[in-house]
Protein backbone atom coordinates (compact mmCIF):
# COMPACT_ATOMS: atom_id res chain seq x y z
CA UNK A 1 0.00 0.00 0.00
CA UNK A 2 2.84 2.40 0.79
CA UNK A 3 3.99 2.23 -2.84
CA UNK A 4 0.91 4.29 -3.74
CA UNK A 5 2.13 7.23 -1.66
CA UNK A 6 4.80 9.67 -2.84
CA UNK A 7 8.23 8.88 -1.42
CA UNK A 8 8.59 12.37 0.04
CA UNK A 9 5.25 12.07 1.83
CA UNK A 10 6.11 8.62 3.19
CA UNK A 11 9.38 9.96 4.55
CA UNK A 12 8.08 13.16 6.13
CA UNK A 13 6.61 13.80 9.55
CA UNK A 14 3.28 15.60 9.56
CA UNK A 15 2.68 18.87 11.38
CA UNK A 16 1.50 18.47 14.97
CA UNK A 17 -0.78 21.37 16.01
CA UNK A 18 -0.89 22.62 19.56
CA UNK A 19 -3.00 20.44 21.83
CA UNK A 20 -6.68 21.34 21.96
CA UNK A 21 -7.87 19.77 25.23
CA UNK A 22 -11.54 19.89 26.08
CA UNK A 23 -13.09 20.89 29.36
CA UNK A 24 -14.49 23.97 31.07
CA UNK A 25 -12.17 23.79 34.06
CA UNK A 26 -8.98 24.23 32.01
CA UNK A 27 -6.75 27.28 31.88
CA UNK A 28 -5.61 26.92 28.28
CA UNK A 29 -2.40 28.86 27.67
CA UNK A 30 -0.76 26.71 25.00
CA UNK A 31 -1.84 27.87 21.53
CA UNK A 32 -1.56 31.69 21.58
CA UNK A 33 -5.27 32.26 21.15
CA UNK A 34 -6.75 35.62 22.09
CA UNK A 35 -8.88 35.25 25.26
CA UNK A 36 -11.13 38.22 24.49
CA UNK A 37 -14.23 38.45 22.32
CA UNK A 38 -13.81 39.70 18.75
CA UNK A 39 -15.51 42.82 17.45
CA UNK A 40 -19.22 43.00 18.39
CA UNK A 41 -19.80 43.63 14.70
CA UNK A 42 -19.02 39.96 14.16
CA UNK A 43 -22.10 38.92 16.12
CA UNK A 44 -24.16 41.52 14.26
CA UNK A 45 -23.09 40.36 10.80
CA UNK A 46 -23.73 36.72 11.66
CA UNK A 47 -27.25 37.55 12.84
CA UNK A 48 -27.96 39.43 9.61
CA UNK A 49 -26.74 36.83 7.13
CA UNK A 50 -29.45 35.38 4.90
CA UNK A 51 -28.82 31.64 4.88
CA UNK A 52 -30.03 31.45 1.28
CA UNK A 53 -26.66 32.87 0.19
CA UNK A 54 -25.00 29.72 1.49
CA UNK A 55 -26.38 27.78 -1.48
CA UNK A 56 -24.14 29.87 -3.74
CA UNK A 57 -20.37 29.85 -4.08
CA UNK A 58 -18.55 32.70 -2.31
CA UNK A 59 -16.61 35.42 -4.10
CA UNK A 60 -13.55 33.50 -5.33
CA UNK A 61 -11.21 36.49 -5.00
CA UNK A 62 -12.66 38.08 -1.83
CA UNK A 63 -13.00 41.56 -3.35
CA UNK A 64 -14.84 43.31 -0.50
CA UNK A 65 -12.52 41.90 2.14
CA UNK A 66 -9.42 42.75 0.13
CA UNK A 67 -10.71 46.31 -0.27
CA UNK A 68 -10.79 46.91 3.49
CA UNK A 69 -7.39 45.25 3.96
CA UNK A 70 -5.93 47.41 1.17
CA UNK A 71 -7.38 50.54 2.78
CA UNK A 72 -5.97 49.54 6.17
CA UNK A 73 -2.44 49.22 4.77
CA UNK A 74 -2.56 52.02 2.21
CA UNK A 75 -2.10 49.86 -0.86
CA UNK A 76 -4.06 48.73 -3.91
CA UNK A 77 -6.36 45.72 -3.88
CA UNK A 78 -3.98 44.11 -6.39
CA UNK A 79 -1.38 44.00 -3.60
CA UNK A 80 -3.57 41.84 -1.32
CA UNK A 81 -4.12 38.09 -1.26
CA UNK A 82 -6.53 36.42 1.18
CA UNK A 83 -6.20 32.81 2.23
CA UNK A 84 -7.69 30.05 4.36
CA UNK A 85 -5.51 30.96 7.32
CA UNK A 86 -1.99 32.26 6.89
CA UNK A 87 -0.92 28.61 6.59
CA UNK A 88 -2.42 28.57 3.10
CA UNK A 89 -0.54 31.75 2.29
CA UNK A 90 2.74 30.09 3.31
CA UNK A 91 2.01 26.92 1.35
CA UNK A 92 1.09 28.84 -1.80
CA UNK A 93 4.30 30.85 -1.59
CA UNK A 94 6.35 27.66 -1.83
CA UNK A 95 4.27 26.43 -4.75
CA UNK A 96 4.46 29.77 -6.54
CA UNK A 97 8.06 30.85 -5.93
CA UNK A 98 10.18 27.71 -5.44
CA UNK A 99 11.26 25.52 -8.35
CA UNK A 100 11.69 21.79 -7.78
CA UNK A 101 15.43 22.32 -7.50
CA UNK A 102 14.96 25.41 -5.33
CA UNK A 103 15.08 25.83 -1.57
CA UNK A 104 13.16 27.22 1.39
CA UNK A 105 14.80 28.99 4.33
CA UNK A 106 13.59 29.85 7.80
CA UNK A 107 14.88 30.50 11.30
CA UNK A 108 15.56 27.56 13.58
CA UNK A 109 13.81 27.44 15.96
CA UNK A 110 10.74 29.05 14.47
CA UNK A 111 7.28 28.04 13.28
CA UNK A 112 7.48 24.27 12.93
CA UNK A 113 5.17 24.22 9.91
CA UNK A 114 7.82 25.71 7.60
CA UNK A 115 9.92 22.53 7.16
CA UNK A 116 6.73 20.48 6.81
CA UNK A 117 5.56 22.65 3.91
CA UNK A 118 8.96 22.28 2.25
CA UNK A 119 8.80 18.51 2.69
CA UNK A 120 5.33 18.39 1.14
CA UNK A 121 6.70 20.04 -2.00
CA UNK A 122 9.90 17.95 -1.80
CA UNK A 123 12.22 20.95 -1.96
CA UNK A 124 15.47 21.60 -0.12
CA UNK A 125 15.33 23.07 3.38
CA UNK A 126 17.93 25.67 4.38
CA UNK A 127 17.31 26.61 8.02
CA UNK A 128 19.33 29.38 9.65
CA UNK A 129 20.18 28.47 13.23
CA UNK A 130 19.55 31.16 15.82
CA UNK A 131 22.30 31.70 18.36
CA UNK A 132 22.25 30.65 22.01
CA UNK A 133 20.17 33.72 22.90
CA UNK A 134 17.89 33.15 19.89
CA UNK A 135 19.42 36.04 17.99
CA UNK A 136 19.63 36.17 14.22
CA UNK A 137 22.66 36.54 11.96
CA UNK A 138 22.38 35.57 8.30
CA UNK A 139 25.45 33.83 6.82
CA UNK A 140 27.22 36.00 4.23
CA UNK A 141 26.90 33.46 1.42
CA UNK A 142 23.30 32.47 2.21
CA UNK A 143 20.92 31.91 -0.71
CA UNK A 144 17.45 30.40 -1.05
CA UNK A 145 14.45 30.69 -3.35
CA UNK A 146 12.13 31.70 -0.50
CA UNK A 147 12.84 32.73 3.07
CA UNK A 148 10.26 32.74 5.85
CA UNK A 149 11.39 35.53 8.17
CA UNK A 150 9.24 35.32 11.27
CA UNK A 151 9.03 38.63 13.09
CA UNK A 152 8.23 38.62 15.95
CA UNK A 153 9.46 35.05 16.08
CA UNK A 154 7.72 32.06 17.58
CA UNK A 155 8.21 30.28 19.87
CA UNK A 156 10.78 32.75 21.24
CA UNK A 157 8.54 35.87 21.24
CA UNK A 158 11.41 38.17 20.18
CA UNK A 159 11.22 40.90 17.53
CA UNK A 160 14.25 41.58 15.36
CA UNK A 161 15.74 44.93 14.41
CA UNK A 162 13.82 46.35 11.46
CA UNK A 163 16.92 47.95 9.94
CA UNK A 164 18.59 44.52 9.79
CA UNK A 165 15.51 43.03 8.16
CA UNK A 166 15.40 45.85 5.60
CA UNK A 167 19.05 45.33 4.80
CA UNK A 168 18.56 41.59 4.39
CA UNK A 169 15.61 41.81 2.00
CA UNK A 170 17.44 44.31 -0.21
CA UNK A 171 20.40 41.91 -0.53
CA UNK A 172 18.34 38.73 -0.81
CA UNK A 173 17.82 37.40 -4.33
CA UNK A 174 14.78 35.28 -3.55
CA UNK A 175 11.33 36.07 -2.19
CA UNK A 176 11.31 37.13 1.48
CA UNK A 177 8.06 36.44 3.28
CA UNK A 178 7.94 38.31 6.59
CA UNK A 179 5.53 36.35 8.76
CA UNK A 180 3.91 38.91 11.05
CA UNK A 181 1.33 36.80 12.85
CA UNK A 182 2.11 38.71 16.08
CA UNK A 183 2.91 42.16 14.68
CA UNK A 184 -0.01 43.90 16.40
CA UNK A 185 1.54 43.09 19.78
CA UNK A 186 4.84 44.75 18.85
CA UNK A 187 5.86 48.40 18.60
CA UNK A 188 6.67 48.31 14.89
CA UNK A 189 6.14 46.17 11.81
CA UNK A 190 7.55 45.65 8.32
CA UNK A 191 4.45 46.24 6.20
CA UNK A 192 6.15 49.15 4.44
CA UNK A 193 8.91 46.82 3.26
CA UNK A 194 6.34 44.82 1.28
CA UNK A 195 5.22 47.98 -0.51
CA UNK A 196 8.75 49.25 -1.19
CA UNK A 197 10.50 46.04 -2.32
CA UNK A 198 9.47 43.84 -5.24
CA UNK A 199 10.65 40.64 -3.53
CA UNK A 200 8.93 41.10 -0.13
CA UNK A 201 5.59 39.76 1.06
CA UNK A 202 4.22 40.43 4.55
CA UNK A 203 1.77 37.86 5.93
CA UNK A 204 -0.78 38.51 8.66
CA UNK A 205 -3.51 36.52 10.40
CA UNK A 206 -6.79 37.31 12.15
CA UNK A 207 -6.20 34.44 14.60
CA UNK A 208 -4.27 36.42 17.21
CA UNK A 209 -4.99 40.12 17.58
CA UNK A 210 -8.52 39.92 16.10
CA UNK A 211 -9.64 36.98 18.30
CA UNK A 212 -10.71 34.99 15.25
CA UNK A 213 -8.63 31.80 15.22
CA UNK A 214 -11.82 29.83 14.55
CA UNK A 215 -12.59 31.36 11.15
CA UNK A 216 -9.17 30.58 9.56
CA UNK A 217 -8.36 33.81 7.77
CA UNK A 218 -4.90 34.95 6.77
CA UNK A 219 -3.72 37.45 4.20
CA UNK A 220 -0.61 38.88 2.70
CA UNK A 221 0.49 42.11 1.06
CA UNK A 222 3.14 42.42 -1.60
CA UNK A 223 4.14 43.17 -5.16
CA UNK A 224 1.16 42.78 -7.49
CA UNK A 225 3.01 40.33 -9.72
CA UNK A 226 3.82 38.05 -6.78
CA UNK A 227 0.26 38.32 -5.51
CA UNK A 228 -1.05 37.51 -8.98
CA UNK A 229 1.02 34.34 -9.08
CA UNK A 230 -0.60 33.17 -5.85
CA UNK A 231 -4.08 33.75 -7.27
CA UNK A 232 -3.20 31.51 -10.22
CA UNK A 233 -2.65 28.46 -8.02
CA UNK A 234 -5.05 28.87 -5.11
CA UNK A 235 -8.09 26.64 -4.66
CA UNK A 236 -11.12 27.82 -6.62
CA UNK A 237 -13.07 29.09 -3.61
CA UNK A 238 -10.48 29.06 -0.87
CA UNK A 239 -12.25 31.38 1.61
CA UNK A 240 -15.88 30.70 2.45
CA UNK A 241 -18.61 33.34 2.52
CA UNK A 242 -19.04 33.43 6.30
CA UNK A 243 -15.32 33.87 6.88
CA UNK A 244 -15.15 36.68 4.31
CA UNK A 245 -17.98 38.59 5.97
CA UNK A 246 -16.76 38.07 9.53
CA UNK A 247 -13.22 39.08 8.59
CA UNK A 248 -14.40 42.16 6.72
CA UNK A 249 -16.29 43.66 9.67
CA UNK A 250 -13.53 42.69 12.11
CA UNK A 251 -10.84 44.46 10.08
CA UNK A 252 -13.06 47.54 9.85
CA UNK A 253 -13.33 47.64 13.66
CA UNK A 254 -9.76 48.56 14.56
CA UNK A 255 -10.81 49.98 17.94
CA UNK A 256 -11.88 46.61 19.36
CA UNK A 257 -8.76 44.89 18.08
CA UNK A 258 -6.48 47.54 19.56
CA UNK A 259 -8.31 47.49 22.91
CA UNK A 260 -7.89 43.71 23.15
CA UNK A 261 -4.23 43.96 22.18
CA UNK A 262 -3.66 46.66 24.80
CA UNK A 263 -5.21 44.47 27.51
CA UNK A 264 -2.99 41.55 26.53
CA UNK A 265 0.17 43.67 26.43
CA UNK A 266 -0.59 45.09 29.88
CA UNK A 267 -1.22 41.63 31.32
CA UNK A 268 1.89 40.32 29.55
CA UNK A 269 4.06 42.81 31.41
CA UNK A 270 2.50 42.03 34.79
CA UNK A 271 3.05 38.31 34.31
CA UNK A 272 6.61 38.84 33.04
CA UNK A 273 7.47 40.93 36.09
CA UNK A 274 6.04 38.36 38.50
CA UNK A 275 7.81 35.44 36.82
CA UNK A 276 11.07 37.36 36.98
CA UNK A 277 10.52 37.79 40.72
CA UNK A 278 9.98 34.04 40.99
CA UNK A 279 13.36 33.34 39.43
CA UNK A 280 12.43 32.84 35.79
CA UNK A 281 14.43 34.06 32.84
CA UNK A 282 11.80 35.94 30.81
CA UNK A 283 12.31 36.98 27.21
CA UNK A 284 11.45 40.48 25.95
CA UNK A 285 8.15 39.49 24.39
CA UNK A 286 6.61 41.31 21.42
CA UNK A 287 3.85 38.74 21.03
CA UNK A 288 0.80 37.54 22.94
CA UNK A 289 2.88 34.95 24.78
CA UNK A 290 5.96 34.72 26.97
CA UNK A 291 9.07 32.59 26.39
CA UNK A 292 10.32 31.69 29.85
CA UNK A 293 13.01 29.56 31.44
CA UNK A 294 12.33 28.39 35.01
CA UNK A 295 15.76 28.59 36.62
CA UNK A 296 16.42 25.87 39.16
CA UNK A 297 13.28 23.95 38.23
CA UNK A 298 13.04 21.85 35.07
CA UNK A 299 10.75 23.14 32.33
CA UNK A 300 9.33 19.70 31.62
CA UNK A 301 8.69 19.08 35.30
CA UNK A 302 6.91 22.42 35.70
CA UNK A 303 4.89 21.76 32.53
CA UNK A 304 3.69 18.46 33.98
CA UNK A 305 2.94 19.93 37.42
CA UNK A 306 0.87 22.70 35.84
CA UNK A 307 -0.95 20.19 33.68
CA UNK A 308 -1.90 18.26 36.79
CA UNK A 309 -3.57 21.47 37.95
CA UNK A 310 -5.47 21.78 34.61
CA UNK A 311 -3.24 24.61 33.44
CA UNK A 312 -1.92 23.89 29.93
CA UNK A 313 1.17 25.65 28.58
CA UNK A 314 3.45 24.63 25.68
CA UNK A 315 6.65 22.65 26.11
CA UNK A 316 9.10 22.10 23.24
CA UNK A 317 11.11 19.17 24.53
CA UNK A 318 12.21 17.77 21.16
CA UNK A 319 15.03 20.31 20.68
CA UNK A 320 18.10 20.79 22.88
CA UNK A 321 17.85 24.58 22.54
CA UNK A 322 14.20 24.81 23.57
CA UNK A 323 13.83 21.98 26.11
CA UNK A 324 14.55 24.27 29.07
CA UNK A 325 11.81 26.77 28.15
CA UNK A 326 8.05 27.06 28.29
CA UNK A 327 5.81 29.12 26.05
CA UNK A 328 2.94 30.70 27.98
CA UNK A 329 0.08 32.32 26.09
CA UNK A 330 -1.42 35.40 27.74
CA UNK A 331 -4.97 34.77 28.83
CA UNK A 332 -7.36 36.95 30.78
CA UNK A 333 -6.14 38.55 34.00
CA UNK A 334 -7.99 35.96 36.19
CA UNK A 335 -6.48 33.12 34.16
CA UNK A 336 -3.00 34.53 34.53
CA UNK A 337 -3.41 35.05 38.27
CA UNK A 338 -4.47 31.41 38.54
CA UNK A 339 -1.40 30.43 36.53
CA UNK A 340 0.91 32.53 38.71
CA UNK A 341 -0.60 31.19 41.94
CA UNK A 342 -0.08 27.66 40.67
CA UNK A 343 3.53 28.34 39.68
CA UNK A 344 4.31 29.89 43.04
CA UNK A 345 2.73 26.94 44.90
CA UNK A 346 4.72 24.45 42.81
CA UNK A 347 8.00 26.27 43.34
CA UNK A 348 7.32 26.52 47.08
CA UNK A 349 6.70 22.79 47.23
CA UNK A 350 3.05 23.07 48.20
CA UNK A 351 1.86 22.04 44.75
Amino acid sequence: MSDLIRKSVRAMTGYVPGEQPKGTDLVKLNTNENPYLPSPDVQDILSMIDISVLSRYPDPVCVELRKVIAELHGCAIENVFVGNGSDEVLALCIRAFVERDGSVGYFDPSYSLYPILADIEDVEKKPVALDARFGWSMPDDYAASLFFLTNPNAPTSFAYDKANIADFVKRFDGVALIDEAYADFAEENCMDLALENDNVIVARTLSKSYSLAGIRLGYCVGNAELIGAMFKIKDSYNVNYLTQEVARVAVLDQNTMKANVSAIVETRQLVADKLSELGFEVGASRTNFLWVKPLGYGAKRLFEKLRAKNIIVRYFGNDERTKDYLRVSIGTAPEMFQFLDAVEAILDGGE
